[in-house]
């Protein structure tokens, strides 16, 4: 099973999840494709996901978390052990949000809402300042990425798998150049 959790006012409709659904559906295993619309609330949004991978065994479970949603991968793998690739990864997204606090509007769905020190404090409560279980981890990161310093993830998961690329953006619009190398780490 695949678990694509996607980023900051993002949803299931976004880019990268839409190369993953449809490379699986191409392959024959639709089926094991799952990516849920996470709520902006912090616990809220780990609940969710932790009902979506409970009664599977770690070594079913690939996680892709996307900026973000590889903030929560982060969480899930330390408590859970499954596997994880992190796609340009929020570190501390409890410190890079503060300057987004106040109203925010999900572009995908248009949901508004009101982003507090309360969902900042949400996520502090997540973090994981010293990640162990470093071959359960592929970090894919770019270079070029406009919103997170690539150096500070290759640092913060230091001994585990990385793939980094050169240039690009935060949103990592080659994703789909690099599935392969997802599936790979996945079987």
């Amino acid at each position: 099973m695949i678990v694509y959790i996607h980023g900051f006012n993002s949803s299931p409709a976004s880019h990268k999840s839409n190369q993953l659904r449809e490379r699986l559906a191409a392959l024959g295993r639709a089926n094991e494709f799952a990516c849920p619309a996470l709520p902006h609330w912090p616990q809220d949004a780990m609940a969710l996901l932790e009902r979506e991978v409970s009664g599977l065994a770690a070594d079913q479970v690939t996680l892709i978390g996307s900026s973000l949603g590889g903030f929560y991968a982060t969480y899930l793998t330390e408590k859970l052990g499954m596997r994880s690739v992190l796609v340009n990864p929020a570190i501390t997204p409890h410190d890079g949000l503060r300057a987004y606090l106040g109203p925010q509007k999900n572009l995908y769905t248009g949901d508004e809402y009101e982003l507090t020190e309360e969902h900042l404090a949400q996520l502090a409560g997540l973090h994981v300042r010293n990640p162990a279980k470093m071959d359960r981890y592929l970090l894919m990161h770019t270079t070029g990425d406009e919103l997170l310093d690539w150096r500070i993830a290759v640092d913060h998961y230091r001994g585990c798998r990385q793939v980094i690329v050169q240039g690009s953006d935060h949103g990592f619009r080659e994703f789909g150049d690099y599935i392969d190398i997802v599936f790979e780490f996945s079987s």
